[in-house]
């Protein structure tokens, strides 16, 4: 059992509010922190600020009994879950400003015996230097009580959740902990344990993040050569859907789904982290990453050469432009991406947008002029060639007869599996 009582999460994103509410509806007393002050009031008030499956059940519950709270001011707890952005710096190397920024305000709250856990998809050592921003504010206190000054308990344990399905994972999903101490990690393991039914294994802090990566990275070396089949088939004029169909039925292959690129706050991501770690060995992962990368643009040079054979003031509908299906989520969208090109390509025909899931458009779309939100029947109508980036269930089933004289550009198969 854990003698932790109250939990301060930091950063109610995707991960950290999920995580939030699975604490307090587990009984623990837990404060988020989040430096949007929409996203706090939100919270308090038991309020979504984005789509997930089955969260709001959880937060409203949690709010209403007064277990879970939200702030933009770091508390003192007994531990803390640091759930940040690591985004890419223009190097393709992991911004850790964040970390550090949660980090400092931790720092002063902390007496001795706290567990502090990152969860953000970090490279390797980020806990470490995490563990260090604090140390450096706090020579007071120690990693494991040397000197007779008090220990804080560092660890890293990787969310490990698909958006869309995160509250059921968070509970079934195995967890990896690593401690930079066993005190450390056998601390992080009762938190865990409290909710999570999966598994928990221990190990110590490094291959936790690596763990983290090297599932992602393995996912966007599969997903790459979908993609690279993609445009192969597109080359010798085959249908790249029924030869990955007839493909997969060996027993012993299983091809992915190619798609316009990859998004997400992961596998978009983290593979760079590793190639940033070791440049010269990790070169399977790079040119995985740069197969995906370069997709959206194949895909826009394929809407522009539909769009070539039509009258010069067609309109183009975009159908999507979260990361994956069934969710609001646009973080490294590549649909988005494709999207922009698309207004900066076609400032004279409107690009009809159609994203079920938002209320307005992303700031790199909301200032063209020639593109516009509009809900999805109006957008084929309007548009002589339509482009299908996200395989969202609603865009399953559309009656065929909305594209009959259309030039379609399916790069999720959509419409015509």
């Amino acid at each position: 059992m854990t003698n932790i009582q109250t939990v301060a999460v930091i950063g109610l994103g995707y991960i950290g509010l999920p995580t939030a509410a699975i604490l307090a509806t587990n009984g623990f007393d837990v404060i988020g922190v989040d430096v949007n002050q929409k996203t706090v009031d939100a919270v308090n008030e038991g309020r979504l600020p984005f789509v997930e499956p089955d969260l709001g059940i959880h937060l409203a519950g949690a709010v209403s009994q007064g277990l879970l709270k939200a702030t933009t001011e770091t508390p003192s707890a007994d531990a803390y879950i640091v759930a940040v952005p690591t985004p890419l710096k223009a190097d393709k190397s992991a911004d850790l400003s964040y970390i550090e920024a949660a980090a400092r305000s931790i720092a002063p709250k902390l007496r001795g015996g706290e567990l502090v856990i990152l969860e953000s998809t970090s490279p390797p050592r980020a806990t470490r230097q995490m563990a260090q921003f604090v140390l450096d504010l706090r020579p007071d206190l120690s990693l494991d009580g040397a000197a007779a000054k008090p220990a804080v308990l560092f660890a890293h344990c990787p969310e490990r959740v698909l958006p869309g399905r995160v509250m059921i994972e968070l509970v079934t999903n195995d967890r990896i902990v690593g401690g930079m101490t066993p005190e450390a990690g056998a601390k992080a393991k009762a938190l865990y344990s409290t909710f999570c039914q999966g598994e928990i294994f221990l190990t110590d802090d490094v291959t936790a993040e690596m763990a983290k990566l090297v599932e992602n990275a393995y996912r966007d070396v599969n997903i790459a050569f979908a993609n690279e089949l993609s445009l192969i088939s597109d080359r010798v004029g085959i249908d790249v859907w029924e030869l990955i169909r007839l493909a997969n039925r060996h027993p012993r292959v299983n091809i992915l789904q190619p798609g316009p690129g990859v998004g997400g706050h992961c596998i978009a991501v983290d593979p760079w982290f590793i190639v940033a770690e070791a440049p010269q060995d990790a070169k399977l992962i790079r040119q995985a990453r740069e197969v995906n990368d370069a997709k959206p643009l194949w895909v826009v040079d394929k809407v522009i050469d539909a769009l070539s054979a039509v009258a010069l003031d067609s309109e183009v509908a975009v159908l999507g432009l979260a990361f994956k299906a069934n969710i609001d989520d646009l973080r490294e969208s590549p649909a988005v991406e494709i999207a922009s090109h698309l207004a900066q390509a076609l400032e004279t025909r409107r690009v009809n947008i159609v994203e079920p899931y938002i209320d307005e458009l992303p700031k790199s779309l909301a200032g063209h002029s020639n593109v516009e939100l509009v809900d999805v029947e109006l957008a084929v109508k309007r548009s002589a060639v339509v482009v299908v980036l996200v395989n969202h269930d609603s865009f399953r089933g559309l009656d065929r007869d909305l594209f009959l004289g259309k030039a379609i550009v399916d790069t999720r198969g959509v419409l015509f599996l």
